[in-house]
């Protein structure tokens, strides 16, 4: 009875061995596929960060020379161009660069967007400038 027991476990063992082999296939798997999309994850937010700080920036240094070029200027014309730039320039910066889990990121980021438009257009600047030189091309 004992050895009809050792080659019962033994079979056991073979038939099982598929699911054991599929359970540690999995779970060696998932924890590749887990550090994987991490990593993949933090270089894809710090790409798309980093266009969004340029991009900000951009408007943010635009915003602040007119500013200064227009402070001379007192007619009403010029008033509402710099209301216009100082309304940009206050979104700029309640704008939260240290929250990568503010849910309104892209909502906020389309109202600067379209300020930045309005100001452009009162101006009479194109709004869609590039910047480029030869190893990268910012386009906003």
């Amino acid at each position: 009875a004992a050895a009809a027991s050792a080659s019962s476990d033994m079979f056991d063992e073979i038939v099982m061995a598929e699911e054991r082999f599929h359970g540690e296939g999995y779970q060696e798997g998932y924890a590749e596929g887990s550090h994987v999309g991490a990593v993949e994850g933090r270089r894809y937010g710090s790409l798309h960060g980093a266009k969004i700080g340029s991009e900000i920036g951009c408007y943010l240094g635009f915003a602040l020379t007119w500013q200064c070029l227009l402070q001379k200027c007192t007619d009403e014309k010029n008033s509402k161009k710099i209301r216009a730039l100082d309304s940009l320039i206050g979104m700029i910066q309640k704008f939260p660069y240290e929250d990568p889990t503010y849910d309104k990121l892209q909502e906020d980021l389309e109202k600067i967007r379209g300020k930045f438009k309005q100001v452009c257009s009162m101006l009479n600047i194109q709004s869609d400038f590039r910047i480029s030189t030869e190893r990268s091309s910012l386009t906003f």
